[in-house]
């Protein structure tokens, strides 16, 4: 296959021709279809389920019977399933010869997963699961890495109508108890052991210790690895659980359910609390994939137009980017996933690890971090070096924004080895809605540092702090009207409480999402980092109550606060202020159990870049941490503008911000 194998006409492009022959609609450019979209979401909506041929046994009257937010009631009577939608692909691209995963890993251990074999082991786990006893509603709990493994358990689990959760391995017990605990799972599926950064890592006592916190699990799966020691108590083991290779796995079939039955939790951390366990339902994320599959330009492998398709996006189990990967099978994609260290070990950093792996396996859209290209740039990684990548259409960045060096690099990277001209998809979402809001589109210019669109059916504006619509200034993100794939509910959360001050507490009945945006007169949009307090590593997204309890759990530490400095053109950098009590200063001992902690009880991504001993922790009057007049004072605004120092438990400690933010490391 070559790199011309297909013609690849965009997959928006395709869905205008069909809208100009189906319904008689011509937009004159995008802007005028994405106006059209959002001003007649009945029209719209109703015009991807059609186009996309979503599959319901009960066909749809209404796309969205009541818009309001959150709450919107999205094609009632349906019924749909996740599942049911991926495995429809399984025979055709059987006959094109198309695997369904690709899958490969540090140690060079390449796999192909057919299409007929995925069938066969999402069968068999499913009737795993329902013969202990899991049914619709019931959660599934799992600590899986980045393998073919863990998609087969998500299918199962979405194939019966059970509640899939997943927590990468690389998260340490507290993080991933703080999360389960909350949607009291009745299954736990976890890996004893993974391999990353040049390092085997035994996760068996991990997964005991998840275990025994975890009080409602009934029965325990675990994936075995060669990296263990000893295998925790079992019911099951991962391959028991998809031996079956009979006629009830052969005549299994996914069930219907309706279009808002839950499909998975999935965790955004706000800056107090524990994490928000997100609940997201098989319509909204079935929906919202026919939408921005348009802008991701994804198509299936075995189609003449897309044909040979292989999509690629590093991502861990915990970042939403998982899901969009796994969601590339709902295209009817080739997945190609990679299970490992972007980046080598820390005693031998190597950035060509994942070019390598396009190459080997001749990936034609390749995704990642825009944090992964800066570290390649820095690291003088030469892609002609890497093997033969000329199959690369299509390079997707997310989780920050991604600067303008760093696009103009790699498209001069991709010009050396033939390829003129390549498109950059830059997206920004979220975990919130799994999610695009703002994205990339084929036939637009590909400016760096800007995104070329807002996405169909999504209503995005930059508000003022009027709640006032601006263009071509920086303002508030925000979604005026609803997307299908917005949480049903957070899990546990009377009525409403969290969901409604998580995003609809500044402008009731309007998402805010928590980024800064300038949307420009074209339509095309910048994006400038979080707005809030919220700390955000490479997409990865951690509220800082969580980075707290890690640190004021060391007897040292009286008081603690961080900030997260990102904005475009910049990398990001995360300051920790630290109080301490008397008689203890910040020597190199203190910061490495400092950096210790926080690296066992959530991740080694959120290690701040700085730790400072500071005087005092600023508070308000009714003692919050004042995180965000802080970081926007680290961000370069004036003191007087983001702080109410009358309204100050101890403003004293103001000067020595100031002071801190004007020297020259701050920003």
């Amino acid at each position: 296959m070559t790199k011309t194998a297909a013609p690849y006409i965009p997959q928006i492009r395709l869905y205008q021709q069909w809208l100009e022959k189906r319904h008689g609609l011509r937009f004159d450019d995008f802007e005028a279809l994405w106006r059209w979209s959002v001003d007649e979401p009945e029209a719209f909506w109703m015009s991807l389920w059609e186009h996309d041929a979503i599959d319901s046994p009960v066909p749809p009257t209404v796309a969205l019977e009541d818009a309001t937010m959150p709450g919107a009631k999205w094609f009632p009577g349906t019924q749909v399933n996740y599942a049911q939608r991926v495995l429809r692909h399984a025979e055709a691209a059987q006959r094109a010869g198309q695997p369904a995963i690709i899958s490969d890993n540090e140690l060079g251990e390449a796999r192909e997963l057919p299409w007929p074999e995925l069938q066969r082991q999402v069968a068999s786990f499913a009737l795993t699961l329902r013969e202990l006893g899991v049914g619709r509603g019931d959660r599934v709990a799992a600590y899986l890495p980045n393998v073919p493994e863990t998609i087969v358990a998500f299918l199962a689990c979405a194939s019966i109508g059970a509640i899939w959760s997943v927590c990468a391995p690389d998260m340490g017990a507290q993080a991933v108890t703080d999360r389960f605990q909350q949607i009291a799972p009745k299954v736990l599926i976890a890996a004893d052991g993974v391999y990353y950064a040049g390092k085997a890592i035994d996760r068996a006592d991990t997964v005991a210790a998840l275990r025994a916190a975890l009080p409602t699990v009934e029965k325990l799966i675990v994936l075995q690895s060669a990296h263990s020691r000893g295998l925790p108590t079992a019911d099951l083991t991962y391959a028991q659980a998809t031996a079956r290779d009979d006629e009830a796995t052969r005549t299994f079939l996914p069930e219907w359910l309706p279009f808002d039955h839950p499909l998975w939790v999935v965790y955004s951390s706000g800056t107090t609390g524990l994490p928000k366990p997100l609940v997201h339902g098989h319509g909204g994320i079935i929906t919202i994939v026919a939408a921005i599959g348009k802008h991701n330009d994804i198509g299936p492998s075995y189609a003449p137009n897309s044909f040979g398709e292989r999509f690629h996006w590093y991502s861990s189990t915990g970042w939403i980017m998982w899901n969009t990967q796994v969601a590339g099978l709902l295209d009817g994609a080739t997945i190609c996933l990679f299970d490992g260290s972007p980046g080598g070990g820390k005693e031998a950093p190597d950035w060509t690890v994942l070019w390598r792996f396009a190459a080997r396996h001749q990936v034609t859209y390749f995704g990642a971090g825009a944090a992964f290209y800066a570290n390649c740039m820095k690291a003088g990684v030469d892609i002609a070096a890497c093997g033969d990548l000329t199959r690369i259409r299509a390079l997707g960045s997310t989780g920050s924004p991604l600067s303008e060096d760093v696009q103009r690099w790699g498209t001069e990277q991709f010009a050396h080895i033939g390829t003129p001209d390549i498109w950059w998809n830059n997206l920004s979402g979220g975990t919130d809605f799994a999610g695009i809001f703002v994205g990339g589109h084929r036939e637009l210019p590909n400016e760096p540092g800007v995104m070329q669109c807002r996405a169909i059916g999504h209503a995005v504006e930059a508000w003022n702090e009027q709640g006032q619509a601006v263009t071509g200034e920086v303002g508030e993100l925000v979604c005026s009207k609803p997307v299908p794939s917005m949480p049903l509910f957070f899990w546990g959360d009377q009525g409403n409480a969290r969901y409604l001050s998580s995003y609809f507490d500044v402008y009731p009945g309007v998402w805010r999402h928590g980024d800064w945006i300038k949307v420009n007169d074209n339509g095309s949009c910048v994006i400038y980092g979080r707005s809030d307090a919220t700390i955000n590593r490479h997409g990865l997204r951690m509220g800082t109550s969580e980075i707290y309890a890690a640190v004021e759990a060391l007897p040292e530490v009286l008081d603690s606060m961080v900030i997260d400095l990102e904005y475009l053109g910049r990398a990001s950098r995360m300051v920790l202020f630290v109080v301490l009590r008397e008689g203890f200063t910040l020597d190199a001992a203190l910061t490495a159990r400092i950096q210790g902690a926080i690296k066992t009880a959530l991740s080694p991504r959120f290690i701040p870049d700085d730790i400072l001993q500071a005087p005092e922790i600023p508070r308000t009057l009714s003692g919050k941490k004042q995180e965000v007049p802080i970081k926007k004072l680290f961000l370069g605004q004036p003191i007087d503008k983001v702080v109410n120092r009358e309204a100050m438990a101890n403003p004293q400690c103001v000067p020595w911000y100031v002071a801190q933010a004007e020297a020259p490391t701050a920003g």
